[in-house]
């Protein structure tokens, strides 16, 4: 099963998207967990998610823990599969949760007030798509912890 689940091709557009993807997941991942990049850090965003939301604590730190240690996780093509499916449902959830009643599109330039639509979310859960089917690709630890030891 394991083999299974790691296996992936040398596929380089896979690399490309397995990075990007993680790559950017994991900023707003330090944005909750540490404040970096203008977040909140864990305690505001614990209390945005459990009060503001009503997501139950385990979920939320599960969330958290997710967009920052399965994203690098991710970006190394570690257990690649997993944490893309990962980066998808955290991507839905945004979507149902805040994202959907803003609309489409991200309205940076329309009225950035108004808040973000759900357009980049869309494209985050394609990208977790691409990886789920063609695993995490070139240059990866999947790739090395299957790899023929004869």
């Amino acid at each position: 099963m394991w083999r299974k689940l790691l296996s992936t091709p040398h596929d380089v557009p896979a690399f490309v998207i397995r990075v990007a993807l993680g790559g950017m997941i994991w900023a707003h991942g330090a944005q909750k967990l540490l404040g970096w990049f203008g977040g909140h850090g864990w305690i505001g965003t614990m209390q945005f998610f459990t009060s503001g939301l009503h997501i139950p604590a385990p979920l939320a730190a599960l969330a958290i823990f997710t967009e920052f240690f399965g994203m690098a996780a991710l970006v190394l093509g570690l257990f690649g599969r997993v944490f893309a499916a990962g980066a998808a449902t955290i991507m839905v959830v945004a979507v149902a949760t805040i994202h959907h009643k803003f609309g489409f599109y991200m309205n940076w330039y329309t009225d950035p007030t108004r808040g973000e639509g759900f357009e980049l979310h869309l494209l985050a859960i394609a990208m977790a798509t691409a990886i789920m089917i063609r695993g995490s690709g070139a240059w990866s630890l999947d790739r090395l912890l299957v790899r023929d030891r004869t």
